[in-house]
């Protein structure tokens, strides 16, 4: 009772503590319209520099693309280039839904053997062992290549004049550069030498000049131009051959191979990569996974990915009258939690790399599978394990990749990651996830202006587990963007940051606007909660069994309620869980929204 009471004072009182900014931030902004095209993304520059595209004729994957690459100027503090973009697209010539499979595998030189024969018990979030081959740049130019219509060099354009001539210092990029100032200052000089100039973090408003980025950038256009007389997709495959089997290439093998960095376990090392893993690389155009909910069909990419998470939570809410239970209300956010854990439960059993696993898809998301799960949904009483189901009677009886237990282990999630969504007057969408390849967790690689990624954190060194440690292998991702059709037709993309709980934030999202009828920048506002309580994706591997974070502008009294059913409540910030961004095509009307969430200081909609 004194645990309840003590946790149920603190959020009045930091409600109380914040009525006068909330009312401030009530709404926070308004959704935008326009007929022309729609774009959202972590920062106004970068939605700014696919607006160009539009303007320019492009189309909402020429305006995409364009984006990301802006994004890894101007939020290299939440994903830069050499990390991994998966990305949706509706392509209204095709009139379909395609997934490009945007992660980075293991090094050959990856194997268990080798981390557990350097005491490493798991693999940490920085420096170059939790390195997957940079996925990003091949990526983008096979959206490109496949569903755009410019050049690389065009696209390229916005992100290379703000990388030279910088972008303003807001607040917390300059938070987030000031955590790993000290790092890089001892450290990592090629970083400091960009970041810290003269061992001084730039202030807000300062402009931040990436003069090697840029260069790179333009290296990749001068190579297109180059082979561009023999047609585009050959310009464009020069561009690709540049990074991943030229010069840039042997200038990041070269460079991890000869920095020893010292990661979060006290280990030192230098990196594992040879040329042969950069030329192996090869983005994927893929079947996305769907289900459908309420008549409204949900896509997500593929199982190396957290994804499908959210379609198999729809599945077993969709047996439920959500709407009478009340937005925010006790008993509507106890099913959420009890529906979510079923389902990461299953994402941390089965989900990995399809090339080395038999996930048994079709069970998963089977409605009949999710009927039997729900009988475990208990409405009284909040589970405290994580119980992983057995989909294969539901798949046609293959053999598991192992014993299925009984239950799994915990985690939470860290900070990261971005978003980006596009939309056009003929129905193209965009829909992307970027993420990684941050400046605080490697160095920058020599004279190229960005750092290696660290997805490789969320392999297991355990050869039984569904996403353990294979050379060659991609290590399954959070990063999990998602795209929506009704009656057959572009309906919404949204996504959101967050790691584990980016399909936390996209359930809410979504059954803020097809069950409680709010707009899209609302649905974005309403106060979030997210769940502890599901498996390991990053170093530490923390454990929260029964643990959850609520947003401090939920009803105080709803925070008791769940209290009461045994939910140990965290209080959050009042605008602290993900920053989902979405956008909403209405063809029939020829109107295009877009909203920006307003979790962070910068995430910005724009509408032409």
């Amino acid at each position: 009772m004194l645990r309840r009471t003590t946790l149920s004072m603190t959020f009045r009182l930091a409600v109380g503590g914040l009525l006068a900014a909330t009312a401030l931030v009530a709404g926070t902004r308004p959704f935008v319209m326009g007929s022309r095209g729609v774009v959202v993304s972590g920062h106004h520059q970068a939605s700014d520099a696919g607006l160009d595209m539009l303007k320019a004729g492009g189309n909402a994957i020429d305006a995409g693309v364009a984006t990301v690459f802006a994004q890894a100027v101007t939020e290299f503090d939440r994903f830069g280039i050499g990390g991994e973009v998966p990305i949706l697209i509706y392509s209204a010539e095709a009139g379909r839904v395609v997934a490009i499979n945007g992660q980075g595998q293991a090094p050959r030189k990856a194997t268990i053997d080798w981390y557990r024969g350097n005491g490493i018990e798991a693999i940490p979030g920085d420096c170059f062992l939790s390195a997957p081959v940079p996925a990003a740049v091949g990526t983008l130019i096979l959206a490109l290549e496949k569903y755009g219509t410019m050049s690389l060099g065009e696209v390229l354009a916005p992100a290379i004049q703000i990388a030279e001539t910088g972008f303003a210092v807001f607040p917390s990029f300059r938070q987030n550069l000031g955590r790993a100032a000290r790092r890089m200052t001892a450290e990592w000089p090629t970083s400091a030498r960009i970041f810290v100039p003269g061992g001084k973090v730039p202030e807000v408003g300062e402009l931040l000049v990436q003069q090697d980025l840029a260069s790179m950038y333009r290296r990749l256009a001068e190579a297109e131009a180059q082979a561009a007389g023999d047609g585009r997709v050959a310009g464009l495959r020069a561009a690709h051959d540049l990074f991943y089997k030229g010069e840039i290439a042997a200038e990041i093998v070269a460079f991890q191979k000869q920095f020893p960095c010292t990661d979060a376990n006290g280990f030192t090392s230098t990196g594992l990569f040879e040329m042969e893993d950069l030329a192996a690389f090869r983005p994927r155009i893929e079947e996305p996974t769907r289900t459908t909910y309420r008549g409204v069909e949900v896509y997500k990419v593929g199982f190396w990915s957290q994804g499908p998470v959210l379609l198999q939570t729809l599945n077993l809410l969709e047996a439920y009258d959500i709407r009478s239970l009340g937005h925010n209300t006790v008993p509507y956010l106890h099913l959420l939690a009890e529906a979510m854990k079923l389902s990461y439960a299953d994402r941390e059993w089965y989900y990995a790399d399809p090339d080395f696993v038999g996930v048994p898809e079709r069970g998963l998301l089977s409605k009949a599978y999710a009927d039997e799960r729900r009988k475990l949904i208990d409405p009284a009483s909040p589970s405290l394990k994580l119980r992983p189901g057995n989909p294969y009677p539901f798949h046609g009886g293959a053999m598991a990749h192992a014993r299925i237990p009984e239950t799994v282990a915990f985690t939470p999630d860290p900070p990261g990651t971005t978003g980006t969504r596009v939309a056009d007057a003929h129905g193209n969408v965009f829909s992307a996830t970027p993420s990684g390849g941050w400046f605080h967790t490697s160095p920058i690689v020599e004279g190229l202006g960005f750092v290696l990624g660290t997805r490789m954190q969320s392999f297991f060194l355990e050869a039984h587990r569904s996403n353990s440690l294979q050379p060659g292998k991609q290590p399954r991702t959070t990063l999990t963007p998602t795209l929506a059709l009704k009656g057959g037709k572009p309906f919404m993309a949204w996504g959101t940051p967050g790691g584990d709980a980016q399909d936390q934030v996209n359930l809410q999202f979504l059954l803020n606007v097809l069950e409680f009828g709010m707009d899209i920048q609302s649905a974005l506002d309403a106060p979030l909660i997210q769940i502890l309580d599901f498996p390991p994706s990053f170093f530490p591997r923390e454990v929260h069994p029964g643990v959850m974070r609520v947003e401090t502008r939920m009803d105080p009294e709803t925070v008791e309620g769940l209290e009461a059913l045994g939910h140990r409540v965290q209080p959050s910030g009042p605008w602290s869980i993900g920053d989902a961004t979405a956008v909403m095509v209405d063809l029939e009307r020829g109107v295009l929204y877009g909203a920006a969430g307003p979790r962070r200081d910068k995430s910005y909609a724009l509408a032409w």
